[in-house]
């Protein structure tokens, strides 16, 4: 009886933590990333900035499909205090990463994940792309899954900057 109660509160409290995640208002995790040329940042390091933290994979369409999108928003939103951090999904080899961001000419910061740690603190991302949106004090304003509304996120960028 014991041992299924306990087992219970600790599904509980994750689906809880999972829930919060999910909505605005969040803090975004701590997590500490490097990039594929090997500049390392981490969401604390980027509060005071708006970011844009993009989950995605070379073999997923839908990330390929919003990368042109992602990156004329760094273009026109870098300067003015965007960061965007695209992390390729753990089963994305890194070859194929590293080939997509140089034939894409990929501007902005592109890490990997390969255990997926990353992933894990961000709410066990799954499904690629998921996108959040990061405020400047480091809360989460929304979060996409799938190719993103970018209408939508010009507006939310730009109230945030």
């Amino acid at each position: 009886m014991k041992k299924g109660l306990i087992i219970a509160l600790a599904l509980l409290v994750a689906a809880g933590a999972a829930y919060k995640l999910m909505f605005s208002g969040s803090p975004a995790p701590e997590v500490k990333l490097t990039s594929l040329t090997g500049a390392v940042t981490s969401t604390s390091a980027l509060k005071g900035k708006v970011v844009l933290v993009n989950f995605w994979a070379t073999s997923c369409p839908g990330c390929v499909e919003e990368m042109p999108e992602i990156k004329k928003l760094h273009q026109e939103y870098g300067g003015k205090g965007l960061n965007v951090l695209a992390v390729a999904m753990s089963y994305d080899p890194p070859n194929y990463v590293q080939n997509f961001v140089a034939k894409n000419q990929l501007p902005f910061f592109v890490a990997l994940d390969p255990q997926g740690a990353t992933a894990k603190a961000f709410g066990d991302i799954q499904l690629a792309p998921t996108t959040f949106l990061i405020d400047k004090q480091g809360n989460i304003i929304k979060r996409y899954v799938g190719v993103m509304n970018f209408a939508e996120v010009r507006k939310l960028i730009e109230q945030h900057l």
